[in-house]
């Protein structure tokens, strides 16, 4: 496999699409042949003018080979074109689907704003490079070797001046085509900052306003547009040095071919129309090395980008997330059990240190504790959002490392803390997670989670937009939503993570009797700070620095845990 940002790699882009690109490539031959082939016919003319004799013949085949060069031109124009548009199409594919897919402690580490970079700004510099660069490079250097072919035809000693002359054009592009790949790449990092930043600013845009902070996030993200900047103009610089010495030396070539070609003509040693067919071949020679200049220069800023790229395809995934087709087999709620698990988070003290427990099934568990207790990596692990470094855990008696995410998740619904809706309206966030869910099941969801109110008061009821992450819902509503949404879902396990923090007390009170009947069909498991919430729970679990403190029910652990008892009386509960 090809590293990362190495040529191997950018010609792997291009391999699926070799066949279209290698007629693209003859198609680019045959145009640059009619153009290889032209001074030779105007010496011909030249020649039959000064002998007087017809030019008809070479004149149509001129006119013919100009026509033909611009339609075989414009043809591979726009084969090019739509083959750098598959390519980009195929790369953001792969990017897309790799990215959903990444495992949530590798999200964790990265912004999202330079993931999404990578899917836009860094595809579409690769998007040329794979075609028009590697189609342009080949051709670049055929036609050049093809046209000092033909010179050499007309006069070594006039061939050999103009190469000397060239050589230039060749040292320079050896050492700058380099750092053309280097700025681009830190151009592009820069972009991905920008896209992190204005990621983060745009997420917590009341957070921002509210604490009067626009000028320095615009600061900060005006910051990484002037690194993007900078490194943008040292790529501009490299790329105008590469073009000056290119036509300089054509205009070198030719003025030195012109002076010394004279001097052949002036002593008899070379004919008129030799040197005036020599003269075209220079003026030719513009197009190849400014074919090669550029397709290099566009490979130099693809490879750039698919150092980039690469380095998505090396983030580990998770390939086991595709629902199988088998329903779920009806039964009883599944049990819960921990044996000895720990984990740690990188870089910081260990979040679960061994920690055992069972939690029966067709019960109401709640998890309790100061915050950095564990109760939150503790959800995370049974859903395989992160793996333990030690110990099992255990769904219905089977250890869930050995099932697919898939099949661990679709046994689960999950509420989080901070309860997401996603932007669309009412009705395709309810089928989020149930898309096979019927009427009278929305109704029901709606009316447990007591949102079926407030669908009537909006003009457009169901089909109403959220908005971005739901900004046109309070936070009561979205979290209602959330809840019905793993309602529909009819899940074996419910993982409740403070999902009444935001509800009112009569809409608090009214859930917590929904989820306790709950209890009946699935495993309830639910993460409170307000203890109002579990008192009614079938069992509490007291963690503290990621251990297991203390299980029990809320009247044992009043009466027999000091933390949970000092817990209770802060929220006026030690009585109950």
């Amino acid at each position: 496999m090809s590293a990362p940002g190495s040529f191997g790699a950018l010609l792997a882009y291009a391999k699926p699409h070799r066949k279209v690109l290698a007629a693209s490539l003859g198609i680019t031959l045959l145009a640059s042949a009619s153009g290889l082939i032209q001074p030779k016919f105007a010496q011909e003319i030249l020649g039959r003018l000064a002998l007087g004799t017809s030019v008809a013949g070479p004149i149509l085949i001129l006119a013919i080979l100009l026509v033909a060069g611009a339609l075989l031109t414009g043809l591979n124009a726009w084969l090019q074109q739509r083959t750098s548009e598959r390519v980009v199409r195929q790369v953001r594919r792969d990017l897309v689907f790799r990215l959903i897919r990444l495992r949530v402690p590798e999200l964790d580490q990265r912004p999202p704003g330079d993931l999404i970079a990578r899917v836009t700004s860094d595809s579409t510099l690769l998007k040329s490079a794979a075609t028009e660069g590697l189609i342009m490079s080949v051709n670049g250097v055929l036609t050049f070797i093809g046209a000092i072919v033909m010179m050499a035809t007309l006069h070594l000693g006039l061939l050999a001046i103009t190469f000397v002359v060239l050589l230039l054009v060749g040292v320079v592009m050896t050492i700058v085509l380099p750092r053309i790949k280097a700025a681009v790449a830190r151009a592009q990092d820069s972009v991905g900052v920008i896209g992190a930043m204005l990621d983060r600013t745009l997420g917590a845009t009341r957070t921002v306003k509210a604490n009067g902070a626009e000028a320095r996030e615009t600061a900060a993200a005006q910051e990484a547009v002037e690194d993007a900047y900078q490194a943008g103009l040292v790529g501009a610089r490299y790329s105008a040095i590469v073009s000056m010495v290119g036509g300089a030396s054509i205009q070198t070539a030719f003025l030195v071919v012109l002076g010394v070609g004279g001097v052949f003509v002036a002593n008899g040693s070379m004919a008129v129309s030799e040197l005036i067919a020599f003269l075209l071949y220079v003026f030719f020679l513009a197009s190849p090395i400014a074919s090669l200049v550029t397709g290099t220069s566009m490979l130099q800023q693809g490879l750039g980008a698919v150092g980039r790229i690469g380095e998505v395809a090396g983030m580990p995934i998770e390939e086991d997330v595709e629902a199988p087709g088998v329903p779920l087999v009806a039964g009883p709620p599944p049990a819960i059990e921990l044996r000895g698990v720990e984990f740690a988070y990188p870089g910081r003290a260990p979040a679960l240190n061994g920690i055992s427990f069972s939690i029966p099934g067709g019960t109401q568990t709640a998890l309790v504790g100061l915050s950095g207790a564990g109760k939150t990596t503790l959800f995370s692990l049974l859903q395989r959002f992160y793996e333990p470094s030690a110990g099992t855990v255990l769904i219905g008696g089977v250890d869930i490392s050995t099932l697919s995410r898939a099949e661990v998740r679709r046994r689960i619904a999950y509420v989080e803390q901070d309860a997401p809706a996603m932007a669309g309206t009412i009705r395709a966030n309810l089928l989020y997670s149930a898309p096979e869910a019927s009427a009278d099941q929305i109704a029901e969801a709606l009316r447990v989670t007591r949102l079926d109110g407030l669908i009537t008061r909006l003009a457009d009821g169901l089909d109403t937009p959220v908005g971005p992450r739901g900004v046109t819902l309070s936070g009561g509503e979205r979290q209602r939503l959330a809840i019905a949404r793993a309602l529909l879902r009819r899940p074996q396990v419910l993982l409740l993570d403070e999902a009444t923090a935001q509800l009112d007390a009569r809409n608090e009170q009214a859930l917590s009797e929904v989820v306790t009947g709950l209890a009946a069909h699935c495993t309830v498991v639910l993460i409170a700070h307000r203890l109002s919430t579990v008192i009614e729970a079938d069992q509490i679990v007291v963690l503290e620095h990621g251990n297991v403190r203390a299980v029990g029910t809320h009247r044992s652990l009043v009466d027999d845990d000091e933390l949970y008892r000092e817990l209770a009386a802060t929220q006026l509960l030690a009585a109950e």
